[in-house]
């Protein structure tokens, strides 16, 4: 008899390491599972193989508790029964940035070639949501295929399949990136659980797999039909072979294999008849009802996304290039690849859907808190040893001729853009080590009486530099030698605060503040009682705290900016659900508290304070639906009639250089189920925006698809999001906000969402998560950045992505160096290049740089180095040396890039 079909069946367990359960307790239940796991392997042949759900991580997590067992490990991997790779944990991408998305695959392909070969499966079985850049992503990293559960087509309550219009006519399609990589995507159209727990029993096994087979048949293309023979947290079944000779005898017509991904992958290939639908760019559920695309975990828990943003800043656009730009210049400071590794994976930790979404329990939330300042304090010391390494490099013996006593502090620009920004440093004026014979009491007094008046601020050419000095007083202070014991020590502590001017991208700028008297006139970015003006921006304060702003070069004014708006939110963890009916709260007309913050030469705020009033919470109906699990979308509750205060500070400052105004906002949540967002209407005619995603700028459709039936039309973001039309555009960028919505109002509102509190996880049960509802204090930050043209919409992107990264500054000596006090390694040019990373290879050590095209035209990078290096060459995410590139006489790169490409850089 032929064969018309074949049943795949690949074993795996998805585990999520926290999200109903904390931590730990599903750390117990995977201890058990790899134990089972490995028994099985033991002592039955016929049990082939178990998929390791794609990521390494629980290998780690396994052997932190059973390093007995990592030989046995060892030998089932490499005989390919347990499959490994390739991520280090499966991440949230719409959450997580493009670079933590390329360490993850690094760092997921090096742990597994420990044990032995990489499973080449673009593997995102719950992923809230697929990013455009996916299949270059995989392509890069020599995987050829994207495996996935959401984006496409719709999953409903618990998982469940709903029928409709489908993007693709099969659950096999060609998905591809906007710059042309393609990849063979393969949809769980049945879920990843399609294949669970099947019986032994004849007469369990023919219904069993009567409707299974029916349910595959009626999206597959071939006849190569996909059983996912697990679940979330799913134990290994340990019938399995029995379960599979029974379907052979019930069926033998179809052949019934215990298969894994790569033959199951191969099969699909081998045998495609139909032409495969193409499915472009994004993939976030936009032909669905609206009601279970998760896109609101991106407002749970903001704070938990405030952290992970800082968190990733440090890492990825400060730390690494400091660090590797002292490597470069033989400052005395390896590339400490071993703490990178490290902070990368505590940081990563946070990564995984449930986590970083902050849709799990509380106790998870907690843990991660922790996790996130442990990788921070990796980040920042090595941060320190860095910038203080290249600082000692520089030729800093100039500042002697600009005044007395020269105290030089180095300011590094660690974006891919030259930059001016306001920035502040905290030095000594005078340190006394106790080492010299002082007492406590001597250092103290001295320290007390030094006289720190009569200073300047000056660049190196001796120009004075408005800056403000905020006297901190005797403080106390210690070294930590590589050499010997710890040096505590006295110190006077100032504060300067001053704006730097055009510091080079990935470079430096050196100052130093001298005795000597000062010449700089006073000034100020103060032009009415409610007015801040520089020279390309007008902004005015109205009497409710909302806020003009004008932009000087094109004549655009946008009005009405800055207005709160405060809704009830009955949904959950996972999905915003505004009652039925209510209008929303606004601070629009409402008056405020309104006074001058901040007025320098460099740098001019105001304070706005909102004293308001909302509803404590939902009624009490809420937490009957709750209990009762009524589904979202269908709740009745309302908003409490009881009234807290809610008093929110906004401070909005603008400086003497800057293309954007900045905003502060704090506040102290004591409401419960609401949401709070910033608005800022731009009258701008267009259909469409532009918004942040991972190595992309997609463009994004304003109302969305027929099907969509949800009232909010929410979405993700990274660091801004850009409304347009012919001649003019507004930017808003943010730090952590990953939720914006672009508001049907007639205004083409962009609303920003500053809080989301809610009670409940939400999906397949009741799990009551009272933290996030995130009682307490709360600060976010905003910058707002018009702009009139083609190029000036690259340089709006470029300082919104310059928001997101710290100045680094560091205090020094006068001393002889070898570099110049402005310094930079690299220059380059790039028209709509984004730089985004510098680091070295650890195999190597090679310095790779890589950058990612803004547009879809095609760009030409130039790039020369003013650090040594034998040549240059074409890499990919994954580092591996490429193809050499030719330099001019000069010694500067001219490379083609495609559209929309990612490009990494090698210098040997």
């Amino acid at each position: 008899m032929s064969t018309k079909r074949t049943a795949h069946i690949i074993s795996h367990t998805h585990w999520d390491r926290e999200w109903y359960l904390p931590y730990e307790k599903h750390h117990v239940r995977l201890v058990k599972l790899v134990d089972t796991l490995l028994e099985k392997l033991d002592n039955d042949p016929n049990y082939r193989s178990f998929y390791l759900d794609g990521q390494t991580i629980i290998l780690e997590d396994y052997l932190q508790v059973r390093p007995d067992q990592k030989g046995k490990l060892e030998k089932y991997i490499q005989d390919g029964r347990i499959i490994i790779g390739p991520w280090y944990i499966l991440q949230d991408a719409f959450l997580t940035s493009g670079e933590a998305n390329v360490r993850n695959m690094q760092i997921g392909h090096q742990d597994a070639r420990k044990y032995g070969a990489v499973a080449k499966v673009g593997y995102f079985p719950d992923t809230f949501g697929l990013v455009g850049q996916t299949p270059q992503l995989m392509r890069q990293s020599g995987i050829t295929n994207a495996v996935f559960g959401r984006g496409v087509k719709p999953t409903g309550f618990n998982n469940t399949v709903s029928d409709g219009d489908y993007e693709s006519s099969f659950s096999e399609l060609m998905w591809e990136g906007p710059d042309g990589s393609k990849v063979l995507g393969i949809l769980f159209a049945n879920w990843y659980s399609n294949g669970n727990e099947i019986p032994v029993d004849r007469d369990e096994a023919k219904a069993y797999w009567e409707r299974k087979l029916t349910d595959a048949e009626k999206y597959a293309s071939t006849g190569e039909l996909l059983f996912m023979n697990g679940c979330d947290h799913q134990p290994v079944q340990l019938d399995l072979p029995e379960a599979i000779q029974t379907a052979r005898e019930l069926y033998p017509d179809t052949v019934f294999i215990h298969s894994n991904f790569i033959d199951y992958l191969q099969s699909v290939e081998r045998s495609m008849k139909h032409e495969l639908s193409t499915v472009k760019g994004e993939l976030r559920s936009q032909r669905t009802d609206g009601w279970s695309t998760l896109v609101n975990t991106a407002s749970a828990r903001v704070y938990l996304k405030q952290m992970n943003q800082v968190g990733q800043a440090i890492l990825e656009k400060v730390a690494e290039p400091l660090a590797a730009i002292a490597h470069a210049l033989e400052a005395g400071e390896k590339y400490p690849h071993h703490l990178f590794t490290y902070a990368w994976k505590t940081l990563m930790q946070n990564h995984p859907h449930d986590s970083i979404c902050g849709c799990s329990v509380d106790e998870v939330h907690r843990e991660m808190v922790t996790r996130f300042e442990k990788s921070r304090h990796v980040a920042e010391a090595i941060t320190a040893d860095s910038s203080r390494a290249i600082a000692e490099a520089i030729d800093t013996s100039s500042f002697e001729g600009t005044g007395k006593d020269a105290l030089p502090v180095v300011v590094f620009n660690t974006s891919g853009w030259e930059r001016t920004g306001v920035v502040h440093i905290e030095i000594d004026a005078l340190r006394l080590y106790f080492r010299d014979g002082y007492t406590l009491e001597e250092a103290s007094r001295l320290a007390k009486e030094a006289d720190v008046s009569g200073r300047v601020l000056v660049d190196e050419q001796g120009h004075a530099i408005p800056c403000t000095v905020e006297d901190l007083g005797l403080q106390f202070g210690y070294d930590l030698p590589d050499d010997k014991f710890r040096q505590p020590y006295m110190c006077r502590k100032v504060k300067l605060t001053f704006e730097a001017e055009k510091v080079p991208a990935l470079g430096l700028k050196t100052f130093a503040w001298v005795k000597r008297e000062s010449a700089v006139a006073p000034s100020s970015l103060l032009t009415g009682d409610r007015v801040l003006e520089n020279a390309a921006l007008k902004v005015t304060i109205a009497e409710d705290g909302s806020f003009t702003l004008t932009d000087k070069k094109s004549g655009r004014t946008y009005r009405d900016l800055g207005i709160y708006e405060n809704t009830g939110d009955i949904g959950n963890e996972y999905m915003y659900k505004q009652p039925d009916g209510e209008t929303p709260l606004t601070t629009r007309g409402a008056p405020a508290q309104i006074r001058v913050l901040q007025d320098t030469p460099y740098q001019a705020s105001f304070e706005i304070v909102h004293e308001w009033e909302i509803p404590a919470s939902a009624d009490e109906k809420l937490e009957e639906e709750q209990r009762d699990l009524v589904y979202f979308p269908h709740r009745k509750a309302q908003r409490s009639t009881r009234m807290v205060p809610m008093t929110i500070r906004t401070v909005v400052t603008l400086s003497r250089s800057g293309k954007g105004v900045e905003i502060e906002s704090s506040f102290n949540n004591q409401a419960k189920d609401h949401r709070l967002r910033m608005l800022f209407p731009t009258d701008l005619n267009t259909s469409v925006h532009q918004v942040d995603s991972m190595f992309e700028i997609p463009q994004r459709d304003n109302v969305p698809a027929a099907e969509w039936e949800n009232p909010s039309n929410t979405q993700h973001q990274q660091a801004f999001v850009d409304v347009s039309e012919a001649g003019a555009g507004l930017v808003v960028a943010n730090l952590g906000l990953n939720e914006y919505e672009i508001v049907q109002d007639g205004r083409n509102t962009i609303a920003v969402t500053l809080l989301r509190a809610v009670g409940e996880l939400g999906d397949w049960g009741l799990f009551p998560t009272p933290e996030a509802q995130c009682l307490g204090t709360h600060t976010v930050r905003m910058a707002i950045i018009p702009y009139s043209d083609h190029d000036m919409q690259a340089s709006a992107y470029a300082e919104a992505y310059q928001f997101q990264i710290p100045w680094t500054l560091c205090q020094t000596g006068v001393h002889p160096g070898r570099i110049a006090p402005t310094y930079a390694p690299f220059q380059w040019e790039g028209g709509d290049m984004a730089f985004s990373s510098l680091k070295l290879n650890e195999g190597t050590g090679d310095l790779l740089l890589r950058w990612y095209n803004m547009r879809s035209q095609s760009a030409e990078l130039q790039l020369s180095s003013n650090i040594p290096y034998y040549y240059f060459y074409k890499s990919t995410i994954m580092e591996e040396h490429g193809e050499r590139v030719d330099t001019d006489a000069a010694g500067r790169l001219s490379l083609p890039v495609g559209a929309c490409e990612i490009v990494t850089i090698g210098m040997k």
